[in-house]
């Protein structure tokens, strides 16, 4: 069976983009509000993103090693799984990715915002690396 990869896709997609408005350049030309909607935008975009590359991740880990293997397992279980299997390389890094996005519920303080913020372009590098594993894999 085949996954369709067009959401994880269009999610790196929207996250790329909002990543370029972002820029510090950017930012730099906009007022203070602005750059806090733009900041949410991207940690928005941050949060769907994140959560479609670990289901895909479970979905591949399911159809291609056991239907059974990811059932009840923690996340660093899932990380650990998918760097065996070379869907990704740093569990550790994965587990940072999840540890911000379990922040992004806190957004009303500042300082988390800036830290979710921080690691979202290394998150895009990541999942558009585990997009092109999946893609590879995808038969």
């Amino acid at each position: 069976m085949v996954l369709d990869l067009s959401s994880i896709k269009k999610a790196i997609a929207s996250l790329n983009r909002a990543l370029e408005v972002s820029s510090e350049e950017n930012l730099l030309e906009m007022s203070a509000d602005q750059q806090e909607v733009i900041k949410a935008g991207v940690i928005q975009n941050f949060d769907f993103t994140y959560e479609l590359c670990w289901r895909f991740i479970k979905r591949w880990l399911e159809m291609n090693i056991s239907p059974m293997i990811a059932d009840g397992v923690t996340r660093r279980e899932l990380f650990r799984l998918a760097a065996e299997t070379q869907l990704i390389i740093d569990v550790e890094q994965w587990m940072r990715y999840h540890e911000a996005r379990n922040l992004t519920s806190h957004l009303y303080q500042g300082s988390i915002v800036e830290r979710v913020f921080a690691v979202t372009p290394a998150f895009a590098e990541d999942a558009a690396n585990l997009l092109r594993e999946l893609e590879a894999r995808n038969d």
